[in-house]
């Protein structure tokens, strides 16, 4: 018997398209912004929701613009708003899932759905974060996970995935909640994660700026 196919086409905002570029059309309008680090107050606490009024405004097209840019000059998977010192409950990805699926979008006041334990197993993997620039360590998240929130114009969202995809929407949802994957572990990992990051941070910050040059470049 044959394995069922997987239909490989990239997933906008959870929707399959036949063809996209290389990175999101946002990227190209965007500005790079500085990253926030471990210890700064906005990541640290619960974020604000995006309130009616905002969505469909420029202001907030222009944040997803930038944070999209900011992610790909980071070399990141999915980026929160209060990475880049924006208190707002939002994030934005372009994530593969364990298939080879690429899925890209944002996500507005997100809210995951309920792990079943039965239906859902845990998965312990590798995860680093772009405020916690240059280690990962080992931690466990739900093999699937289910987004619900709403896109930039108001218009009610859902986004699933597995895999490494699912890690990314669980890891971003926690961001607007104010909590990092650091804040998972246990506290002797923790502090390792930490002591790495001090000794490789400014690596990190040099390759950042490389990126950034060159995609500002390319852009102009």
């Amino acid at each position: 018997m044959s394995e069922q196919s997987i239909d490989t086409r990239v997933r906008v905002q959870g929707e399959p398209v036949d063809s996209y570029p290389e990175m999101a059309p946002e990227a190209g309008r965007g500005t790079v912004l500085r990253i926030t680090a471990v210890g700064e107050d906005v990541l640290h606490r619960r974020n604000k929701d995006v309130e009616p009024a905002q969505f469909g405004t420029p202001e907030l097209s222009a944040l997803i613009d930038n944070m999209f840019l900011t992610m790909y000059a980071a070399e990141g998977v999915g980026l929160a708003g209060n990475q880049v010192g924006e208190d707002l409950r939002i994030f934005v990805y372009d994530c593969p899932d364990d298939d080879g699926v690429r899925h890209v979008g944002h996500v507005i006041n997100p809210v995951l759905d309920e792990r079943d334990p039965d239906q859902t197993p845990l998965v312990v993997e590798n995860e680093g974060c772009l405020s916690v620039p240059g280690p990962h360590a080992e931690l466990p998240r739900a093999k699937h996970a289910v987004v619900r929130g709403f896109d930039k114009d108001g218009r009610p969202l859902v986004v699933e995935g597995t895999g490494y995809f699912a890690r990314c929407l669980q890891h971003e949802t926690d961001h607007t909640y104010g909590r990092l994957y650091i804040d998972r572990l246990a506290a002797r990992a923790r502090k390792k994660v930490l002591k790495q990051m001090n000794e490789m941070a400014n690596d990190v910050f040099a390759r950042r700026e490389a990126n950034a040059a060159q995609l500002t470049d390319a852009s102009s």
